[in-house]
């Protein structure tokens, strides 16, 4: 295959993730489980960044980051909203980092792994890109947003506010669905491959 047909090819499927991450992240403002957003959206990002590479995943980090940001701004991410009303800038900062370093270390980890076994480097791809976005997230409000963390906690402890209310089950439910797709889809890339 000639470099021009590869780099084509390539966008294409670049782009077609990028799509479904947009489109994975709105559809988690409206389907919830009980108060809780469901986002599928890094499992394609995990895919995508073991396929193609730590800097396709901070791409798409990039663009799940940015779609981030434009539903805070919005209000379609009412805690979001909160932030830029306080912080548009460190807002749209936490948003982009965290995107950008999820899809980076999900790629970075399959690039270190993918040789030595692939069913482990797309594991713990799936591992880190969720750890890695949450945790970001975390220590943003921490850092930045204290206050209004405070007040969202109502007089809880912050880090049981944090773990239970804020990230807790959200987190599950995320890490838990990426740590099962993120193999499945593998399997099914390598079948189209053959």
């Amino acid at each position: 295959m000639s470099n021009t047909k590869k780099l084509v090819r390539d966008v294409s499927f670049i782009g077609m993730f990028g799509a479904v991450i947009i489109v994975l992240q709105l559809l988690s403002y409206v389907v919830k489980i009980g108060a809780f957003n469901l986002s599928l959206v890094l499992i394609p990002l995990v895919l995508a960044a073991y396929l193609f590479g730590p800097k396709t995943g901070a791409i798409l980090g990039g663009i799940f980051g940015l779609t981030v940001t434009v539903c805070c701004f919005t209000g379609m991410d009412a805690g979001g909203y909160i932030l830029v009303s306080a912080s548009p800038v460190l807002t749209t900062a936490v948003c982009m980092v965290k995107g950008i370093a999820a899809g980076f270390a999900a790629g970075m980890t399959a690039k270190l792994l993918k040789n030595k076994n692939s069913y482990l480097a797309i594991i713990l791809s799936a591992v880190a890109a969720p750890i890695v976005n949450t945790g970001l997230f975390i220590l943003s409000m921490l850092l930045f947003f204290k206050d209004i963390l405070a007040s969202w906690a109502g007089g809880t402890d912050l880090v049981t506010y944090i773990v239970v209310g804020l990230v807790g089950v959200n987190f599950l439910i995320e890490f838990t669905a990426n740590l099962i797709a993120a193999p499945s889809l593998l399997r099914v890339t390598k079948a189209i491959k053959k």
